[in-house]
């Protein structure tokens, strides 16, 4: 996913995303070692959304935490 698109979604729906992206990473890794997955490129795909999900919640933490101090 691009990062516009996941800037339109809810700090709930991130969450959800990144842990059906995690668990596709799990499968992805087990196909992986059994020698069934056709395109190992989709691991890194995963991986690279995992991580820019886990920036945007990251993001919206610092956020509410400075809105609290304010």
């Amino acid at each position: 996913m691009k990062i516009k698109e996941l800037r339109e979604l809810t700090f709930e729906e991130l969450q959800k995303k990144l842990l059906d992206l995690k668990q596709e990473l799990f499968n992805l890794r087990c196909q992986a070692k059994l020698g069934q997955i056709e395109k190992r490129s989709n691991i890194r795909k995963v991986k690279k959304s995992i991580a820019r999900i886990s920036t945007l919640i990251n993001e919206s933490k610092k956020e509410k935490a400075k809105g609290a101090k304010s």
